[in-house]
């Protein structure tokens, strides 16, 4: 009889514990969000002042650069990365109401690190990333842009644009930090919008009960 007793114990833990395993594996958060910006870009750390014609002009978003949105279930914060990111930012240094930006998300490049999920999210139901297949932002605006840069010194200011997802646009800021160092700016920016803002459906069947807000997390790379 006791044999019995931990037989059925022993398979009560099996299945329970593969149960939560399969459940973390289609609700849990299975990517990290990457940072950029190196934790030691201060104003101790700076190097001199970078010259406007090395700021000024064309800057290109490198294929190395991320777009993350997140969104809080009743279990924790699950992450979505944007691989395949392009676009362009027109800097002027002297008068930041000339620059100009625009960028755009290959909405079938982005991965929770599950694949059926990600299929959902990308479905006609959620993201609709056939009829609409990029998220596209184009800036309006910046607030409280540096007049000038340190190498390696982290700036910080506010980016406004348009954001459109699913053919429809929203005006959104990005709380926004970035670096100049060896030719290249890094560039790390957030806002929250919801699923209503575009149309979309709150996902509460792919990853559980789902939170209406929905973080957007720039990480950028832009060269010359």
């Amino acid at each position: 009889m006791k044999l019995k007793l931990v037989a059925f114990a022993v398979g009560a833990v099996v299945v329970v514990g593969g149960g939560y395993a399969a459940y973390d594996y289609y609700a849990g958060n299975h990517v990290a969000v990457q940072n950029v910006i190196p934790a030691n870009a201060t104003a101790q750390a700076a190097g001199g002042a970078v010259e406007a014609s090395k700021l000024d002009g064309q800057w290109n978003i490198s294929p190395d650069s991320k777009v993350y949105f997140s969104v809080t279930t009743s279990k924790e914060t699950v992450n979505f990365e944007g691989s395949a990111v392009k676009g362009s930012w027109t800097l002027d240094s002297s008068d930041p109401s000339k620059m100009k930006a625009e960028a755009a998300l290959d909405l079938k490049s982005i991965s929770s690190g599950n694949s059926q999920r990600d299929e959902h999210v990308q479905g006609e139901k959620f993201l609709n990333a056939a009829a609409n297949p990029e998220a596209k932002f184009t800036l309006k605006s910046f607030e409280n842009f540096p007049k000038t840069w340190k190498e390696g010194e982290k700036v910080s200011f506010d980016m406004t644009g348009t954001l459109t997802v699913n053919g429809k646009p929203k005006d959104v800021t990005f709380k926004s930090d970035a670096v100049y160092s060896q030719d290249a700016i890094r560039m790390e920016g957030s806002t929250v919008v919801t699923f209503e803002d575009f149309g979309l459906k709150n996902p509460h069947a792919v990853v559980v009960s789902t939170e209406n807000n929905v973080t957007v997390q720039l990480r950028l790379i832009l060269k010359k």
